[in-house]
């Protein structure tokens, strides 16, 4: 009976162990793009990189490999069924932290929503759930609407503006008073430029480090800090009294009751994030006033449920149905279908993984292209056709495949 059990446990054993140190004889070879074919892609010249990734998916199946010139190859995954994977399985196997934390660094900053897997991910984001609900804005909204009014009581008929500029600091003068409490037009252009700057040097790595050093960069570096300043003197107790709750009281709050999950040092980068936030809003907003002003017949349709939303004054949560709404909602789901600001995320493999009969070892560096799904033909017919109308029943084309959020660890959806 011993040698019987110790036999046993042996093979259990050998079992368990065998897959971190054998490779699967039935995993497929990850095909490599060729470069000349990549370059030839009439997506590289439109800068459509959502569509030059579903036409590489479908060329090349759901895990691709690319080779640059002086640079390590680069392992992609696309399509709706490794959406699939990631969506299910891949807080298993993916973290971001290791290409996150030396981008955190530059703040000053570690253990970030955005670097943090697992359970301490989750701790966090349920710590600052009521800071991002849907309560909160609906609570917010008649302040919403006076923030926007207010950016937009100088305008004249005739007067024109940058979109995207005009854009980003529309959103900026809501997002900032709602979120932080205070103003920030005279530092957001500052802040994003330092921010893009970090995120080349040491997340994309196309700049050497000295490039985040220079003077230019130093000054807005230091705005960072007079950000901080701002919030901390326009947050004492006696000054938020009888005010609105805001994302930087959440903040506060929790670094008061648990400094060690919010720590000072992660301030400045929570604060400045607030803020950064307006400028990936403030994108979406300009392509979907682009896509109105290139169709006026479904901007008429828009308009003319706006109208009836504010007929009698101001609108109410309990208002926006999605009856009165459905033309509009359809119309921004299209929207972010066809122009999605974040094309892709980035994972590093923790844990050996195979998806779609592809082998990945631990340490890849894996490149989710999750809005590759939004130009494939067979998951949106006619997908590069604005087409608000495949969201209705019974064609219901946003359910084809299973939602699939853009980051593995949130709830936040790409289709």
């Amino acid at each position: 009976m011993d040698l019987i059990g110790r036999s046993i446990a042996a093979a259990v054993a050998e079992n368990i162990a065998a897959p971190l140190y054998r490779r699967s004889a039935l995993a497929r070879e990850i095909p490599s793009v060729f470069l000349r074919r990549l370059l030839l892609n009439r997506h590289i010249r439109t800068g459509n990189i959502p569509a030059l990734f579903a036409d590489l998916t479908q060329e090349y199946g759901p895990v691709f490999l690319i080779r640059p010139p002086f640079t390590e190859p680069l392992i992609f995954v696309g399509g709706p069924e490794a959406n699939q994977w990631v969506h299910k399985r891949g807080r298993m196997y993916l973290r971001s932290k290791d290409y996150f934390d030396e981008f955190a660094k530059v703040y000053g900053a570690s253990g970030l929503l955005p670097g943090l897997d697992g359970v301490e991910h989750f701790r966090l984001r349920k710590a600052l759930q009521s800071a991002y609900s849907r309560e909160r804005l609906a609570s917010q909204l008649d302040e919403l609407l006076h923030y926007a009014r207010t950016y937009m009581a100088d305008w004249k008929v005739g007067d024109s503006f940058p979109a995207a500029g005009m854009c980003r600091m529309m959103i900026n003068a809501q997002l900032s008073p709602l979120f932080l409490s205070i103003e920030s037009q005279d530092v957001i252009d500052d802040m994003l430029k330092y921010k893009e700057r970090a995120l080349t040097v040491h997340v994309m790595k196309a700049m050497p480090k000295f490039m985040l050093k220079t003077p230019g960069m130093r000054r807005k570096a230091k705005i960072i800090d007079e950000l901080v300043e701002r919030v901390l003197t326009t947050h004492t107790p006696a000054q938020r009294a009888g005010q609105s709750r805001g994302l930087a009281d959440d903040l506060l709050s929790l670094h008061a009751s648990d400094p060690l999950l919010m720590p000072e040092s992660n301030l400045s980068f929570v604060f400045s994030a607030a803020l950064i936030a307006s400028v990936y809003l403030g994108d979406a907003f300009s392509f979907t006033v682009y896509a109105m002003a290139s169709q006026p017949e479904l901007y008429e349709q828009i308009r003319r449920e706006a109208d009836a939303l504010f007929e009698n004054g101001d609108p109410v949560r309990e208002d926006f149905t999605p009856e009165a709404i459905d033309v509009t909602h359809r119309f921004l789901m299209e929207s972010l279908r066809m122009y999605p600001i974040v094309p892709m995320s980035i994972r590093n493999v923790m844990n050996s993984c195979t998806i779609e009969g592809y082998d990945l070892p631990v340490g890849t560096r894996l490149h989710i292209a999750q809005t590759a799904s939004h130009f494939m033909d067979d998951v949106f017919p006619e997908p590069y056709t604005f087409d608000i109308d495949r969201y209705l029943p019974p064609r219901n084309e946003h359910h084809s495949h299973e939602p699939v959020p853009e980051n593995p660890c949130t709830t936040r959806k790409e289709w």
